[in-house]
């Protein structure tokens, strides 16, 4: 007897189907449009010998860019960019082209015993690159929680846009293409890393899209000592199970119970979503409590999400609050 409602499959490739149509529908095509910034040059592999050499030119990269967002007014970008060259900072890459993509360092690399990367998701751009809602402004704000708890560790903090991450409202939020492309980078930024300190121990924090990143990037981390691997605010990674991530480090998952990621469908058929949610307990991660904030706020100074993520780039998995 029919109940009215579609099978569960159908159901499935009906939710992934509407998916697709209402965000093809919201997306306005960008081709064509004239790229007033140059790319970056050549930088050197990074290595002990190269970190200071990457500094100074991902400097003049962003003054470069600078100067062209305010020749063509667009005053965002320039607002942007004239803090990033405030004295202190320092960057790793940076390419101005498109939305953008910067690599900004917090701390002492080369001396760190810690390093934690974090991995944006999806609409991280170089004009949002220090909201406190999105990679810069949130790696600060990790930083300054690590050294409030732990002032005697030496930790580095790496704020990696090192990719192009999709728009919220675009196909390709729902596929793995940015991500496979970002997985790809993530490892070659990592092994990098790994030969400017070669005794650091590495932790992957991975918000929304930059989950499926690093989720992708995980059985490829080569010789890089990566312990930790945090996903949270997850749409969903290509695993059935974390021991099928191909990775020895240890991986933990948090939603915030406000994240309106907990009400998208955990799918993945003919290519669209990403299947698995890393926080339900047949996946295998160890769950962290992340509070309850919204999406964009796992980051933010004084939460529950905060503190766990900032033990996890400790390596205290022992205090992280389960």
């Amino acid at each position: 007897m029919s109940s009215g409602h579609p099978a569960p499959g159908r159901r499935t490739r009906a939710v992934a189907a509407a998916a697709v149509l209402t965000v093809t529908a919201s997306t306005t095509a960008a081709a064509g449009r004239t790229e007033a910034y140059a790319g970056p040059a050549r930088l050197p592999a990074l290595a002990p010998a190269t970190l200071d050499v990457r500094y100074q030119a991902a400097g003049a990269e962003i003054a470069r860019a600078w100067a062209t967002a305010r020749r063509v007014r667009d005053h965002d970008r320039a607002r942007a960019l004239s803090a990033f060259l405030a004295p202190g900072r320092r960057f790793l890459s940076f390419d101005a082209r498109g939305r953008g993509q910067a690599v900004e360092v917090i701390g002492d690399l080369a001396a760190a015993d810690r390093i934690a990367v974090v991995v944006p998701g999806a609409d991280t751009t170089l004009a949002n690159f220090d909201s406190p809602k999105f990679v810069g402004g949130g790696s600060r704000a990790l930083y300054r929680q690590v050294r409030a708890g732990a002032p005697a560790e030496r930790i580095a903090v790496v704020a990696w846009l090192g990719y192009r991450p999709p728009r919220t409202l675009s196909p390709e939020v729902l596929t793995g293409g940015r991500a496979a492309a970002g997985a790809r980078a993530l490892g070659r930024f990592l092994t990098g890393v790994h030969r400017v300190n070669g005794r650091a121990r590495i932790a992957l924090l991975c918000h929304s899209y930059g989950s499926v990143v690093c989720g992708k990037a995980a059985r490829h981390l080569g010789a890089a000592p990566v312990d930790d691997i945090a996903l949270f605010g997850s749409p969903g990674v290509a695993a059935h199970r974390a021991s099928d991530l191909g990775t020895s480090a240890r991986v933990w998952a948090g939603r915030a119970t406000g994240d309106w990621m907990r009400y998208v469908p955990k799918v993945s058929f003919v290519g669209v979503g990403f299947g698995a949610d890393p926080v339900s307990p047949g996946f295998g991660a160890r769950r962290f409590d992340a509070g309850t904030g919204p999406h964009s706020a796992y980051l933010k100074p004084g939460t529950v999400a905060l503190r766990n993520l900032a033990l996890i780039a400790l390596g205290r998995d022992a205090e992280v609050t389960r």
